[in-house]
């Protein structure tokens, strides 16, 4: 009997030694073949589970563990020319540069931007937008709610799909899921076509169902955008009408015109071909009409598993580095990785101005509970972390009052790193001012963050946590 039982325990070791060997060849060949760059602590993750768990981890490996979806070769980058002297003190050279470097669309003008205020001057301007277009409206969102004004933009989309005008709507795939699922029946019978981006459980890319698309944007007749960090629920705009009279969220969003709305709608449209056929676009810098003197200029800053590299984050890292004068942020999650928040903090410590603006409770507890180590850090080397009374979800970070990023992201690594986002990157110095003037109004009722020494379980809370910075 012994003997049977020590040949038992012998082949069990034998044939999981083999499945983890299996495992991490998968793992390192497909990291290597694929150029995937991840976390040391998402790496170290990976090869532990792998060891001590391959039959689970192996599987959720191959749903979840591919982040990049492009090919492994660089395309069609752009190389910019070499920076003159007379570039150097330029901030916005710098970034336009680095970004024409990782294949991004070239700074194109744009017009008329309007800043929403509100969520009233944002819902104001949707509407008014879906009521003037005349040949298309293409409408790209993480969530759609099914509440009063989920089902109002429905109703007007469905409205415009019906007097002939071609409306396209891209849902991401578990998005379509939070806030009650809309009825996609009744607006592709009225006909709107409706696509859901990478659903769980539908989607034929192995690998990639952990990636989702963050990227909100409106563009109508192909040349006329909205965008910033507003889904399309209820709080995002005017409040729930329910009882207990929950106010709407602090979120900005805006609307813009000119050649930088093309270039987005371009974006739709490769995004609007991955979701309906599975295949991957590789992204292409294009070139943008010649601005004329004085026009204002942007640029269109895609980022997540589409791009070759990781953009916004590596001209994050750019821009706070080279900063001289000020850092503006708004964002309601902070969970930055280490070279992000060593950025920031050197740039405090070099007597740069930071200030960072979030909400004193989010609408994602974990999120919350993980960010203090990085707040610590921050405050310790001279910045200003200020927390609202109530839900902040904009996202913006100005830079020397040369350079204002709005849009998408988050300042967390599942934005930066998982998720497909959208920011505009806006050159126009009036422009970069009313955007920083924006935060600014917001900062008035904040109350100042006052970091508390840790407690031994609370920096081993906070330690695990961070192991899982990448799906908070």
């Amino acid at each position: 009997m012994k003997e049977i039982y020590e040949s038992l325990i012998g082949h069990w070791v034998t044939l999981h030694s083999l499945i983890a060997m299996a495992g991490l060849a998968i793992y390192i060949t497909s990291s290597h073949s694929l150029h995937l760059r991840r976390h040391p602590s998402a790496s170290i993750a990976w090869v532990v589970a792998l060891v001590l768990l391959p039959y689970a981890t192996l599987p959720l490996y191959l749903i979840f563990g591919i982040r990049k979806v492009g090919s492994g070769h660089a395309g069609n980058r752009l190389l910019a020319a070499p920076a003159q002297p007379s570039d150097l003190a330029s901030l916005a050279m710098r970034t336009r540069q680095l970004a024409a470097i990782m294949a991004l669309p070239a700074a194109a003008a744009y017009r008329q931007l309007a800043l929403h205020e509100d969520g009233a001057q944002a819902l104001q301007a949707l509407r008014g937008m879906i009521a003037a277009a005349t040949r298309s409206i293409d409408l790209s969102t993480f969530v759609f709610a099914r509440d009063a004004l989920g089902t109002e933009i429905a109703a007007l989309l469905a409205r415009r799909a019906r007097e002939g005008v071609q409306v396209r709507l891209l849902v991401d795939g578990i998005g379509a899921y939070l806030g009650r699922r809309t009825d996609y029946r009744s607006l592709s019978a009225a006909g709107v076509q409706v696509a859901l981006f990478v659903p769980p459980l539908r989607s034929s890319l192995r690998g990639r169902t952990n990636l989702r698309n963050h990227r909100k944007m409106v563009v109508v007749d192909g040349e006329w955008l909205w965008c910033g960090g507003r889904n399309l629920a209820a709080e995002y705009f005017e409040g729930e009408a329910n009882a207990s009279g929950n106010p709407p969220w602090i979120d900005l969003s805006f609307d813009l015109r000119g050649a930088l709305a093309q270039q987005a709608q371009q974006q739709f449209e490769q995004d609007w071909r991955f979701a309906t056929g599975g295949e991957f676009a590789e992204a292409r810098a294009s070139a943008a009409p010649e601005a004329t003197p004085g026009a204002a200029i942007g640029q269109l800053i895609a980022s997540g598993p589409d791009q070759k590299d990781d953009t916004f984050y590596t001209l994050l890292i750019s821009g706070f580095f080279i900063s001289r004068k000020r850092i503006l942020i708004a964002t309601p999650y902070f969970v930055p990785d280490p070279t992000l928040l060593m950025a920031l903090t050197l740039a405090a410590r070099r007597g740069v101005t930071v200030d960072l603006l979030m909400p004193r409770r989010s609408n994602h507890r974990l999120a919350d509970m993980a960010r203090h180590h990085a707040l610590r850090e921050l405050t310790a080397a001279g910045a200003c972390v200020r927390f609202l009374p109530h839900m902040l979800h904009a996202k913006v970070v100005v830079i020397d009052d040369e350079v204002a990023l709005a849009g998408t992201a988050n300042l967390d690594e599942r934005s930066l790193f998982l998720n497909y986002e959208l920011m505009v990157s806006f050159y126009e110095p009036g422009d970069v001012a009313r955007i920083a003037q924006w935060v600014e109004r917001r900062q008035a009722p904040a109350e100042r963050y006052a970091p508390q020494p840790p407690s031994f379980w609370k920096r081993i809370r906070e330690g695990l946590l961070l192991w899982l910075a990448f799906q908070l």
